[in-house]
C-alpha cells in the first residue's frame, strides 16, 4: 500500500514538474522476478526508476541514509535494501537474491554511484554480475536522461524545475551463467550504454 501511493504521488510530480517520459514499457516483465540494471546521475534515478515501473521494484541503498528517522521509516515501507558501504554486505546479497528469486522486481545501479559527469560511465561493480548470475531472472537494461540537468550530484537541496526527464527500458539482457562476475557486469552496462544512443 505504502509502496503504490508513494509511486502514484512521485509519478504525478515527475509528470508535472519534469514532463516525465517513459519509453519501452512492454520490455518489462508481466509477472515473475526481474531485475532493473540502471545509470546513476542524481539522487532522482531512483525516484524515475520506481515510478516509471508498473510492477513494484526493491532498491538498494546506502545503510548510512536510514539514520535519519523518517527517511529511514518510509524506506522500509516501501521495501528498501539497506547496503553496508565499503565491504561486501553479503546480507544484502542475500536478501536482493531472496526478492528476485520470489518473483519480485529488483532495481541495482551497476556503477554504485551518482556521476559527477553526466556523459562518462563509470566501471560496473562485480556484484551486479554475481547478482544477475545467482537471481536467474531477466535482466532488464534501462537508462534515465535529464535527471542529471535537473539534480545533479553535490547539489541535494537544489532542483532545477522544468528539465525533460525521460526514462527509456531495452530488451531483456541474456546473461551467460558460470562467466566472470565482472564480465557479466560488464556486458550490462554495454546495454545501458547502447540505450543512451552513446
Amino acid at each position: 500500500m505504502a509502496y503504490r501511493f508513494s509511486r502514484l504521488i512521485l509519478l504525478a510530480f515527475l509528470k508535472i514538474f519534469f514532463r516525465l517520459k517513459v519509453e519501452g514499457r512492454e520490455y518489462l516483465p508481466s509477472q515473475g522476478g526481474f531485475i532493473l540494471a540502471c545509470n546513476h546521475v542524481s539522487y532522482l534515478d531512483p525516484i524515475v526508476l520506481g515510478s516509471g515501473c508498473l510492477r513494484s521494484v526493491h532498491f538498494m541503498a546506502r545503510d548510512t541514509l536510514f539514520n535519519n528517522r523518517f527517511l529511514a521509516f518510509w524506506m522500509s515501507s516501501v521495501g528498501v535494501i539497506p547496503v553496508r558501504r565499503n565491504t561486501v554486505d553479503f546480507s544484502a546479497l542475500k536478501n536482493s537474491l531472496r526478492i528476485a528469486r520470489s518473483g519480485e522486481g529488483l532495481a541495482i545501479f551497476p556503477e554504485g554511484t551518482r556521476r559527477t559527469v553526466d556523459k562518462a560511465f563509470i566501471n560496473p561493480e562485480p556484484g551486479v554480475g554475481f547478482l544477475a548470475d545467482k537471481a536467474n531472472v531477466p535482466v532488464i537494461p534501462a537508462f534515465v536522461s535529464g535527471t542529471y540537468e535537473a539534480m545533479p550530484k553535490g547539489t541535494r537541496k537544489k532542483i532545477n524545475f522544468g528539465r525533460k526527464i525521460v526514462l527509456r527500458f531495452g530488451k531483456e539482457i541474456h546473461i551467460e551463467r558460470g562467466k566472470p562476475y565482472q564480465e557479466i557486469a560488464n556486458m550490462i552496462m554495454a546495454e545501458i550504454k547502447q540505450l543512451s544512443g552513446n
